[in-house]
């Protein structure tokens, strides 16, 4: 791993969490929040400007930033003094604007290098598609059931059912249709033997739309794979990679261009809004459950209880952290 890398490396994970924190820090504003600091990076400060009372700085360790609010129970303009639903929106707009921010780097990609349609172009004979009837210009909807977004959920699914039978829906001239299709393995891979149709030269509008659809696809397989580890149908040497797994894909990533790393980062920012938002203490979605909670309740969670709370998560995703990067170093996954 070069320097190059190694900067583009920090300056992708920098982007990603300044990106998060300035969501946090533009709605702590709108909502008249005394915001002490917003930084970039950690450690030692190494320059800045004061500014309505707001510090903003440069700190020496350029890995992301932070945004610190007055928790001054005494100052009306304190987060805690704020009432349930503009802490609620302070607190989401960090995931909030992680998403938007990957939707934005798909929509350059998907922009400037087209994408695929989940319509198909063409029909190879003596595969299984042809075989069960599938012809071009067919628009799959749904595999096994599950609505598809992209052509990433069709691939991902025929690979993941392997040889399996699976249930194609598609749509016809308007209508509704399904078939059985059996995937063979052809050149250490599943197909059913289709090629689909590609949008060369998309708007800004129709590049936007696409990558809203790719990040929902995003979405729902990742919480299909976390359902998968708690229900113990999963595979945790494969199906989970830490910091370790992170840094040596980003490294395979950089060395193929930057418009991969452009594609990578928008992956791993959805990723982190994905994340943020689970109902976890310590988590911007712990933060969020205990919000709603007095919001529903009208009872506020005792201080104490909240930073208890909060302490057992933080140990836990610690502990958590740990076991990954273990397993990151003792079973790596396979680039």
């Amino acid at each position: 791993m070069n320097v190059v890398n190694i900067l583009l490396i920090i300056l992708m994970f920098s982007l990603l969490i300044f990106v998060h924190e300035l969501g946090h820090f533009v709605l702590a504003k709108i909502n008249k929040v005394d915001v002490e600091q917003f930084s970039f990076g950690f450690g030692s400060r190494l320059c800045g400007i004061k500014h309505n009372g707001t510090d903003y700085n440069i700190k020496i360790l350029p890995f992301g930033g932070s945004v610190q609010m007055s928790e001054d129970i005494n100052n009306e303009n304190s987060l805690p003094r704020k009432k349930p639903i503009q802490r609620l929106l302070i607190v989401a707009a960090g995931p909030l604007m992680s998403y938007l921010f990957g939707i934005f780097l798909f929509s350059i990609i998907s922009f400037n290098f087209g994408f695929s349609k989940t319509s198909i172009n063409s029909v190879q004979e003596n595969m299984p598609a042809y075989s069960a009837g599938l012809k071009s210009g067919d628009k799959i909807v749904s595999v096994n059931n599950k609505k598809v977004f992209t052509t990433d959920d069709i691939i991902m699914n025929i690979s993941a059912n392997k040889s399996s039978q699976i249930n194609i829906g598609y749509v016809r001239n308007d209508k509704k249709y399904s078939t059985i299709v059996t995937p063979v393995l052809k050149d250490k891979q599943y197909l059913i033997g289709i090629a689909f149709n590609t949008n060369r030269n998309p708007s800004v509008l129709t590049s936007i739309k696409h990558s809203f659809n790719k990040s929902i696809s995003s979405i729902v397989e990742t919480y299909h794979t976390l359902g998968r580890l708690l229900t113990g149908k999963g595979n945790v040497k494969t199906d989970i990679g830490g910091p370790v797994t992170i840094v040596r894909v980003s490294n395979e990533v950089v060395k193929s261009g930057i418009w991969n790393l452009i594609y990578f980062t928008g992956f791993i920012t959805i990723q982190l809004a994905i994340m943020n938002l689970l109902p976890f203490p310590a988590l911007d979605g712990g933060w969020i459950l205990m919000i709603l909670f007095e919001l529903i309740s009208r009872k506020k969670l005792p201080e104490k209880a909240v930073e208890l709370i909060n302490t057992i998560g933080f140990m836990i995703l610690m502990a958590f952290m740990v076991f990954v990067m273990i397993k990151d170093i003792l079973f790596p996954i396979k680039l």
